[in-house]
């Protein structure tokens, strides 16, 4: 079940119940979340939260993760405590953090609402677009007192969030079909943060409309709607093989013009600073389709 999101996107806001030396700041459910000092051992709920708390410079505070927590490489060292969907209760009490850091969509209401009943503190995050992330960065700098070190890193990832958006601002939009997987074949609406990078490179979101969040589609809705491009992530680091299927459906322009890509699901799907690579590949994706040949 899909947490209410507070609007996201500024700098972290002071509680007016704040104490000299006390942290306290709203999560993506709107509830303040409050610490008396930095807090010094850290169990991250999902692969993207682990990899921000390295960038906010909280990597050290880290006691634990869940499955799929590889970047940076050290964190794969990291005590595994269930994976995003299942957690291990007993294992996260055992280790006597002062804060978790779940994820809304990902771990689910229940995850934060039972680790609370347990007496431990928890921050949760759902990031949707790309200044969401940013901001992410910057609260957790806030919660680990760490903040110089993560105001320093995303200062620098908005310079170059910038120059993007003013190098692709007055672009001629393109159609792009987003292509999560393909049996059950599967895509991203309007709200999930990948729509907000095909936005950025002067794209559209073929199906920005669909209900879900990460809708099942056929192949009758990808052909009526006819998109410019095809960009698939798949599973890991190579492009899928099945990207290539799109060929048996030679009436689609993307088809017609060899305008089938692939953008790496880690640089681009993963709720993290490295995104801008993803973002950076996708921009040069759509504009080959702008400038054929």
């Amino acid at each position: 079940m899909l947490l209410p999101v507070k609007a996201l996107g500024q700098t972290p806001e002071a509680s007016p119940e704040n104490t000299e030396n006390s942290i306290s700041v709203q999560d993506a459910r709107g509830q303040w979340v409050t610490l008396e000092r930095p807090a010094q051992r850290v169990v991250a709920l999902a692969p993207h939260i682990v990899e921000n708390v390295y960038a906010a410079g909280g990597g050290d505070k880290l006691v634990a993760a869940v499955s799929h927590s590889d970047y940076p490489a050290e964190a794969s060292e990291l005590l595994q405590v269930g994976s995003y969907k299942v957690v291990n209760y007993e294992q996260i009490l055992a280790l006597k953090p002062d804060l978790v850091i779940s994820w809304a969509s990902g771990n689910g209401e229940a995850v934060a609402a039972q680790l609370e009943r347990l007496g431990v503190t928890v921050y949760v995050d759902e990031l949707r677009s790309l200044q969401d992330i940013a901001r992410e960065v910057r609260v957790l700098g806030e919660l680990l007192g760490t903040r110089e070190q993560a105001n320093k890193t995303v200062d620098q990832w908005q310079e170059r969030l910038a120059q993007l958006e003013q190098n692709y601002r007055a672009t001629e939009p393109v159609s792009v079909l987003y292509q999560v997987w393909n049996d059950p074949l599967q895509t991203l609406n309007g709200e999930h943060l990948v729509s907000d990078v095909i936005r950025l490179c002067g794209g559209r979101n073929a199906f920005a409309d669909a209900v879900s969040i990460a809708p099942k589609i056929n192949i009758e809705s990808v052909i009526a709607r006819d998109p410019q491009a095809i960009v698939a992530s798949g599973m890991g680091e190579e492009r899928p093989e099945w990207l290539d299927e799109w060929r048996f459906y030679p009436t689609l322009q993307s088809v017609q013009n060899k305008h089938l890509f692939f953008v790496p699901p880690d640089i681009i799907q993963r709720h993290t600073l490295r995104i801008l690579d993803g973002a950076e590949l996708m921009c040069r994706h759509l504009q080959t389709v702008r400038q054929p040949g």
